[in-house]
């Protein structure tokens, strides 16, 4: 134990960065990163940007939602994040009458500010490093079971002690380089977010899927909320009577712009990477996790489009459903085009073929690091095809077959000792089915259903079981007639017919439901294959550990940072054009000029103008929000190390000042979740001149930028 609290230590201690690659853990920042961002340009302190006693940038940034960040610009609580984090708060509120997905929508008082139902932000109050309470009794030598074992207690008594201390707090502890690390955030959750203002599709989605993840960019991918308190300013739900929230710290907005070279910085909540992934885990990645993703949710999006295009009504219940399986979808198609293309796996075997010969000639086999490697290897190899079949039931039914969702939920109820009792508040339940119901069409869903359980059944080794007992045995195989069957006689494929199974409650008829045998089916072989990787997966749980440890032993002088699991963080570099390819020199921001040069008539849903905007450019009217050369910027990149999660991220200037918004990544670096890649990833951010120019200037909303505070 004393050698992990020691290479701990020195992570926070000893160490500087050197290069761009990190997302930076805000308590070390004095320690690790300050004087290399004061070296390029940064004119804030450490206290600035972080303080445990004193108001800082931090308190200003949030997590929007779940899974996005946004950042507070107002002391009256308004909030910026991306369009697309905001996508699923528009589409709720959309209806074929008021369609704030294609048409936006702008608050014009406080009054018509709009209740997102179910939105939250989430705002870190304290951090702190409990690893010595987490890992404190640890032995050093402890098998993988006995370790879990003893910092899952630790864990539970760390967070009993933080609730007692942060009373009306939600407090996280979260592992960082493979379990030899741990934080806790204390934050404070607000409930009653409403949605202020929003551009159109066309601006806020400007290019679609086609330029999703490239450059040039000219997506104006923003939108704008407040959040809302009680009288005593702490969370509070929704009512009439709450009030904006009053914020202590909120960002600062620059209208000075950037020049190529100057320093820029992204505090945010980055999701997930594995940089300290092993060739076995992307030969997987490559063979089968990524090509099972790209293939099922693509035959899936072709239906949900197709339906989509033929009426407006499914156009608005599938547009957020939509999003956001493209989104990871083109993702997987962008990380193994990189990972192939920039020899990612032979970096991989260079550093594993160097830990192990370090392990074998300065450790001792009882300290676990000689053989870390072959068991990452050996639990891999026996993860693989378990793990394939996992994917299959998760993506093709569970996340594809929508009918699943409110059997599940039903069948959950069932287990209660007194379903009755669980089912008697109708009214809530009502209001409950009939949210999701209005974002679900049964004839979409039974094209979908049709064609997940052919694919299902043409790629699974292992099937579910009500293929044999209930496709094969009473519909000779044809899996078009049972899912007609099954649509047609399922109580949970029609709204009007779960209201009054809510009304008139039989749990015999819940039970002979045929989607009820259906959910079933897949739960339980999922419930099988879940067992049979908790062996596996203790096994890579350890020599993962093991290795990342071992890692930053074998290299002590190298600046770690660890894999991002949306806790906050903050990453800096250079606002940098780049170059994709001999010959092609790509700028480093884009202006209107380029939207309209992509105008499509023929792509209308992807490439379309509004007029307003087209009558602007025309007229030059871009007012204070022009560059020195009367452009107008509409996006801009730097080389910050950034993932899914941090989408809505504030992008910062030397000062502190709001510059941008971080909505995307480069395709020709997509490998970089796996491997950073200096000379080619970028953060692509939009323009904050390009967001306050579409809320004063096209939408008329100016009494919006009336709260903001310009540096």
């Amino acid at each position: 134990m004393k050698k992990i609290l020691l290479l701990v230590a020195a992570v926070g201690v000893t160490l500087s960065a050197a290069a761009d690659e990190g997302m930076w853990l805000l308590p070390y920042l004095q320690k690790m990163n300050i004087k290399n961002m004061k070296e390029r340009g940064c004119k804030l302190s450490a206290e600035e940007i972080y303080s445990v006693n004193n108001s800082s940038l931090k308190d200003a940034v949030v997590i929007f939602g779940g899974g996005c960040t946004g950042e507070i610009v107002s002391p009256e609580g308004l909030l910026f994040t991306n369009h697309h984090c905001g996508y699923g708060s528009i589409q709720q509120l959309s209806s074929v009458e008021h369609d704030y997905l294609k048409n936006g929508f702008w608050a014009m008082s406080r009054a018509e500010e709009l209740p997102a139902p179910g939105l939250e932000v989430r705002f870190i109050r304290k951090i702190a490093d409990v690893t010595p309470e987490v890992m404190g009794n640890v032995p050093s030598i402890a098998s993988q079971e006995e370790y879990e074992r003893i910092t899952a207690e630790n864990i539970r008594a760390v967070k009993e002690r933080l609730c007692k201390e942060n009373p009306d707090m939600e407090i996280d502890v979260e592992s960082f380089f493979g379990g030899n690390q741990f934080f806790a955030f204390v934050m404070e959750v607000y409930r009653d977010v409403r949605l202020v203002g929003a551009p159109p599709s066309s601006i806020g989605k400007f290019g679609g899927d086609t330029d999703n993840w490239m450059w040039p960019r000219h997506t104006g991918d923003f939108s704008i909320f407040r959040v809302y308190a009680g009288p005593d300013n702490r969370p509070a739900y929704y009512s009439p009577e709450n009030r904006p929230y009053k914020a202590e710290k909120f960002l600062k907005v620059s209208l000075d712009g950037y020049d190529e070279g100057d320093f820029a910085m992204i505090m945010g909540f980055p999701g997930s990477t594995e940089r300290y992934a092993t060739s076995w885990e992307i030969d997987n990645l490559l063979r089968v996790d990524n090509p099972q993703r790209i293939f099922i949710r693509g035959e899936r999006q072709a239906i949900l489009w197709e339906d989509m295009l033929a009426s407006d009504a499914v156009r608005i219940q599938y547009a957020s459903k939509y999003a956001r399986s493209s989104n990871y979808w083109k993702n997987s198609i962008g990380m193994s085009r990189g990972i192939e293309k920039l020899g990612v796996k032979a970096r991989k075997e260079a550093q594993e073929a160097s830990f192990q010969a370090w392990a074998e000639k300065n450790t001792l086999p009882e300290e676990g690091y000689t053989d870390a490697l072959s068991k990452i290897r050996l639990a891999v190899e026996q993860m693989e095809p378990v793990a394939a079949a996992r994917q299959y039931l998760t993506e093709a039914f569970l996340a594809s077959v929508e009918l699943l969702s409110p059997t599940r939920n039903f069948v959950g109820s069932m287990r209660n000792m007194d379903v009755k009792e669980t089912l008697t508040d109708t009214a809530e339940l009502k209001a409950r089915l009939a949210d999701w119901y209005k974002d679900y069409s049964p004839s979409t869903d039974r094209k979908v259903a049709k064609r997940m359980l052919t694919i299902a059944r043409e790629n699974m080794k292992t099937l579910p079981s009500f293929y044999a007992e209930i496709v094969d045995k009473q519909f000779g195989g044809d899996i078009d007639a049972y899912v007609d069957d099954l649509y047609d006689r399922s109580v949970f494929a029609s709204e009007e017919r779960v209201m009054d199974l809510v009304e008139h409650y039989d749990p015999e008829k819940v039970a002979s439901d045929p989607a009820v045998a259906l959910g079933k089916s897949v739960m339980e072989l999922l419930s099988n294959l879940s067992a049979e990787m908790r062996e596996p997966q203790k096994l890579y749980n350890e020599g993962h550990r093991k290795y990342i440890a071992g890692l930053m032993l074998q290299n002590p002088a190298k600046a770690w940072a660890s894999d991002a699991n949306f806790t906050i963080r903050l990453t800096y570099g250079r606002v940098l054009p780049y170059s994709p390819a001999d010959g092609i020199e790509y700028n480093y921001y884009t202006t209107l000029k380029g939207v309209m040069e992509k105008e499509d008539p023929k792509n209308p849903q992807e490439f379309y103008v509004p007029e307003k905007l087209k009558e602007l450019y025309a007229a030059k009217d871009f007012g204070r929000y022009a560059n020195a050369k009367g452009e107008l910027p509409v996006a801009f990149l730097a080389d910050c190390d950034i993932t899914g999660g941090n989408s809505g991220s504030p992008v910062l200037n030397s000062r502190g000042a709001l510059i941008g918004l971080a909505f995307d990544g480069n395709w020709e670096a997509m490998s970089g979740d796996i491997a950073f890649e200096p000379e080619l990833q970028r953060t692509i951010a939009v323009d904050i001149r390009y967001v306050l120019f579409v809320v004063d200037k096209f939408a008329g909303a100016g009494w919006l930028l009336d709260e903001l505070q310009f540096e």
